[in-house]
């Protein structure tokens, strides 16, 4: 199969999500990107084959994705994503994290999305990438 990173013909919609980002996504950028969270470096809108990610880690091959509620309210949009996440696992590229959040939201969760992707990373991600040791607390506590 041939597996496109970040394919050209995508680069200008990738842009576009970026510079029309929800608040929600702008806030847990702040935290993922400079390698906060565990010394994994995150990209914003990142396209793997015919998929544009919200965030994605190759070393983790993790995928975290800000969704509204027409995600799970349309039921084309529920079945298209359920697609996606097929295809991504069947790449290895797993969606650890999927989070409801609109693009009105007041009080956006970010302590609670942050400590979710951590623990994500640290009972199935890390231990396979054996970064055990550096000190996951300290760089857990720094993003706060």
């Amino acid at each position: 199969m041939n597996f496109i990173y970040n394919n050209q013909k995508f680069k200008f919609r990738r842009k576009e999500l970026r510079v029309n980002a929800t608040k929600a996504e702008n806030l847990l950028w702040g935290k993922l990107r400079h390698q906060q969270l565990s010394g994994l470096k995150f990209f914003r809108q990142y396209s793997v084959g015919p998929c544009i990610l919200d965030f994605y880690c190759p070393e983790a091959r993790l995928a975290i994705e800000l969704d509204g509620a027409h995600h799970f309210l349309d039921k084309e949009q529920f079945i298209y994503d359920q697609e996606r996440t097929e295809y991504l696992q069947e790449n290895d590229i797993a969606i650890g994290c999927r989070f409801l959040a609109g693009s009105q939201t007041r009080r956006f969760p970010l302590r609670a999305f942050i400590s979710k992707i951590y623990r994500y990373l640290v009972y199935l991600i890390l231990p396979e990438l054996k970064i055990r040791d550096i000190d996951l607390l300290s760089v857990f506590v720094k993003c706060f």
